[in-house]
């Protein structure tokens, strides 16, 4: 990977982690441009990923020292409240994670092509069903609807489903307020990459990545973390105005263009 590839990867990764289209998918079918290896890149991966949840920390840095404090007040508040909800979100990519992580890696790679293209339908549907469908606003995330939405999240680490879509079109299909399941569906994630971040270097991981040299990771860190912080507030405004459909318009047709090319 040279430092011009590893600047686009890591600006898509940084739009795409937080704008609706699927950030895997996009990074497959970037790598897949590129003729890149999925297996040599395996720190890169890491590295972008650990950019845009430091993208993350910053947009949301008040709202998480507002948790941190409530939490660490050791008694049950409203901050302990909506932690708890959030680690609810967790279990389902936490079991994904846990037990399925080699099966759900084999959907990675050059290959797979048309794959993400069938997944960027999936996700066009979901976000399309937002438009057409608005049920009854109910406000707050409970613990069953953060169950749910965890399910979404689960589901979108296969690659061509979005993440930030997935968690976002469920809680509005459930009636959650945009602003609010904006913000879940943003913090919800922090840990489970972190997570899944620190699992791969203990495993001893780096290795795999050995393709990649100083230089590409450090563009692409920067790359991804500025892109990101752009990306997530945008998200946040598109939520509110509520411009999803585009979205789906846009993941149908490069679904479509991945499943002719592949």
């Amino acid at each position: 990977m040279d430092l011009l590839q590893a600047v686009v990867l890591g600006v898509l990764q940084g739009l795409t982690e937080f704008l609706p289209v699927s950030s895997s998918g996009h990074i497959e079918l970037g790598k897949a441009l590129f003729g890149i290896d999925g297996e040599s890149t395996l720190m890169f991966t890491i590295v972008v990923h650990g950019a845009t949840v430091l993208s993350t920390l910053v947009v949301f840095r008040k709202d998480i020292i507002d948790l941190f404090r409530g939490v660490f007040a050791f008694k049950w508040n409203e901050e302990t409240e909506y932690t708890a909800k959030l680690v609810v979100s967790m279990i389902p990519v936490g079991i994904v994670g846990l037990f399925f992580k080699d099966y759900i890696e084999s959907f990675f790679g050059g290959g797979n092509v048309a794959f993400v293209g069938y997944m960027l339908l999936i996700t066009s549907v979901l976000l399309a069903l937002t438009y057409f469908y608005r049920p009854q606003k109910t406000g707050e995330v409970n613990y069953w609807k953060a169950f749910v939405i965890g399910v979404a999240q689960a589901v979108a680490v296969l690659p061509g489903i979005s993440r930030s879509g997935s968690t976002i079109a469920t809680g509005l299909l459930l009636g959650v307020d945009k602003e609010k399941i904006t913000k879940f569906s943003f913090l919800m994630v922090i840990i489970p990459i972190l997570g899944e971040n620190l699992l791969d270097v203990v495993k001893g991981d780096w290795a795999a990545s050995s393709g990649v040299g100083v230089l590409p990771l450090v563009a692409g860190f920067i790359a991804a973390f500025l892109s990101g912080l752009f990306a997530c507030q945008l998200m946040i405004k598109i939520v509110k105005n509520s411009k999803l459909i585009y979205f789906a318009i846009y993941t149908l047709i490069v679904g479509l263009i991945a499943i002719a090319v592949a």
